[in-house]
Parts: C-alpha cells; structure tokens; sequence
C-alpha cells in the first residue's frame, strides 16, 4: 500500500495524521529487507520532512495515526500517550453479539511472557443475523463494535474480544480461524477488520483539543452488507 494526499487527515508545522493503511507497518524494524516499505518513509517521502513516531498501531491495523515533525513534538506527544490522556476509538467487526461494558481481564504480554493488567470499554452499534453453521456453531451473529481501550497493551482488543468468544474478524492470531476463512471465502475479504476511527488528544503548541478521525473501511461494509442473512453450512 501507498500513502498518497488523499490519506493525509490533519496536518500543520508541527504534526500530520494519517488514516494508515491495512499491512503496512509505521516503522522499520530488524526483520524487514532493506527497501521494504513503512509508513514513516513513505510520509516522509510524500511531505519532503522528516517524521517521527509517537505511538503504536498494528501493522494489520488500519486507521488514524499522529506522526511529528520535530523531536521537541514528537516527546510531547509521546507523553500524552504515556499518561492515558489520548481518547483512542476503534470499530471492530466481531463474532457474536458482545453487548455493552468493560473488559477487564489481564492480557498477555507476548515478549516480557507475563500478563499485565488491561481494560477495554466496548458497545455494540449494530448486529446482523446469519445462516452460517460451523462445529459448533449454529447461525453466526456478527457485529459492528466500538472500542475504547484504557490501557495500551499487546493486541490488547484482539485478546479481549477472543476471550469473550466475540472473536474480532481476520484475527489470524487470537480469532476464529474457521470463521476467518468462511469470511474470506464468501466476501473475498481477507484483513483484520479493527479499524482506529478516531483519536482525541490536546495540540502540542496550541494547547487545543482536537479530534482525529478515519472513516470506515469500506471492506468493514462488504462483510456486513454480504453476510447478512447468508445462508452457509461447513460440514
């Protein structure tokens, strides 16, 4: 994928947001060849300027992230991140019908291999009924979700929503890997469908409260529209 102007959401002197895309991971990292692309170079590219991370989004994530264009700005937003004054918003299509409330239970922590305490709020916009069968389950409900984690840990809503069987769609890791491939074979989508919609946080110089926002995937609008109703049975 290719950041092009139409991704830019937000940008000034000292910072730009973009709606980054599904697979593309923001920074480089030890295991990627030397001319693999990221998001980083590719606004830096696109804006003639050095940038600078300030917070993490999955690379199988798609959605709003803020990149700096200076160190003094990046520390800054870094902090807001690192205090929890950052509202982060996400939409999710997830197996089942999870309701309203707030996960809370520990999450692990892949590389230090421990659990660390995590919580996600989360309501349900809307649900769709289906005729798809599998082991188990019987006529697969799946839903539109919004989510607002508390806290910042690894795959932090992929984990919450699996241990509550509201697997999230196209989690290859976590998720329902049958559910995952009956999606793809009857929509032809094949993405984690987690999208970070928005985010609200205070501007570094202005000292104003701005909110950051990405539309919808439209692969979030194939799998519900073409889903629903659908009648499937794997035996």
């Amino acid at each position: 994928m290719q950041i092009s102007n139409d991704d830019i959401l937000y940008q000034d002197e000292c910072m730009i947001a973009v709606n980054k895309p599904v697979d593309l991971p923001v920074h480089k990292n030890d295991f990627m060849p030397a001319d693999a692309e990221y998001l980083t170079k590719q606004v830096g590219q696109l804006i003639n300027q050095s940038v600078y991370p300030v917070h993490r989004l999955d690379s199988k994530t798609s959605g709003v992230i803020v990149l700096a264009l200076s160190r003094e700005v990046a520390n800054n937003l870094a902090k807001q991140f690192e205090q929890r004054q950052v509202k982060k918003t996400y939409l999710i299509v997830s197996k089942g019908i999870p309701g309203e409330g707030v996960f809370d239970k520990e999450v692990l922590i892949k590389k230090k291999k421990k659990r660390q305490k995590a919580k996600t709020a989360y309501k349900t916009i809307s649900s769709i009924d289906t005729g798809i069968c599998y082991k188990q389950d019987e006529n697969v409900s799946i839903s539109l979700v919004k989510a607002t984690p508390e806290t910042g840990r690894w795959h932090q809503l992929r984990q919450h929503f699996a241990m509550n069987r509201t697997d999230i769609l196209g989690d290859t890791q976590h998720g329902d890997w049958t559910l995952n491939k009956i999606m793809t074979e009857l929509t032809g989508v094949k993405r984690l469908l987690l999208h970070a919609t928005s985010l609200e946080l205070v501007h570094p110089e202005s000292g104003q409260k701005i909110n950051l926002e990405a539309k919808m995937p439209e692969a979030f609008n194939i799998v519900l529209n073409q889903l629903s109703g659908l009648e499937y049975s794997l035996t």
